[in-house]
């Protein structure tokens, strides 16, 4: 018998309890805590609704599960509870009194750094909105994608090896959105010609330079797949030339 099959046969629709639910919710990235889920599912039995059209709206998008089994176990709980539901059963949620589950804060989009240069504390604020908000991520990917084709097409024809290119485009582009973020009338497409050495170029605040430096260096000692020197030395050229060329592309100087 296949691990596949053998998985399958272990699956069982079986709530264990609002701990047990409430811990794997929190970790598939759901906003909701069981007695939220149990809410929304007597409610949606109530109007004759169905268990498809309840799980897929406990997440915003799709849910993120650190392993398999995680899924497996939350996906258990869930439909357990859906079938306590549609039974009509009580739901002991806790013994006595359950503290509210904290809500996670909401990413702080950092203020604009226009018509200034940023500061080391502009940068690092960015960064962790960049982090912390998917949704404002995957926004400015797209436009990083739509926008900058001379910049992508330098890297395509740079010869890297795939680690490289991934170093090279992944930073080039937090640099576009950290611009973006704090420089509110936006950036324009690089000119292909900025990406060559331009010594009339204005010059790169320090705090963006110094991320630049820091990340190539954390690349440089990667333990997995560290760059070599030579691969490296290309990468930092081309994070250097885009990173100059980003900032001359910014709008309304």
């Amino acid at each position: 018998m296949s691990r596949s099959k053998d998985r399958g046969s272990d699956f069982q629709r079986q709530f264990e309890g609002a701990s047990m639910l409430d811990g794997l919710l929190e970790l598939s990235g759901s906003p909701y805590d069981t007695a939220e889920v149990l809410a929304r599912m007597q409610a949606a039995h109530a109007r004759g609704r169905s268990q498809g059209d309840v799980i897929p709206g406990l997440f915003e998008g799709e849910p993120r599960f650190p392993s398999p089994d995680i899924a497996r176990k939350l996906y258990q709980n869930l439909l357990g509870l859906w079938d306590l539901v549609v039974e009509g059963r009580g739901v002991r949620l806790e013994d006595g009194e359950r503290p509210p589950r904290p809500k996670k804060s909401r990413p702080v989009l950092p203020a604009d750094f226009h018509p200034g240069e940023p500061s080391s504390e502009f940068i690092e604020a960015a960064w962790r909105y960049l982090e912390d908000d998917e949704k404002a991520r995957t926004r400015l990917m797209h436009a990083f994608e739509n926008r900058q084709d001379a910049l992508l097409g330098a890297l395509d024809a740079a010869g890297l090896t795939d680690e490289g290119y991934g170093v090279a485009r992944h930073l080039l582009f937090e640099l576009y959105a950290m611009l973006e973020l704090g420089w509110s009338p936006g950036v324009a497409s690089v000119r292909p010609a900025a990406l060559v050495a331009d010594t009339t170029a204005p010059p790169v605040p320090e705090s963006l330079r110094t991320y630049a430096a820091e990340a190539l260096f954390e690349a440089e000692q990667d333990e997995e797949q560290p760059l070599t020197a030579q691969e490296l030395e290309v990468v930092r050229t081309l994070v250097q030339r885009g990173l100059a060329a980003l900032w001359g592309a910014r709008k309304g100087r």
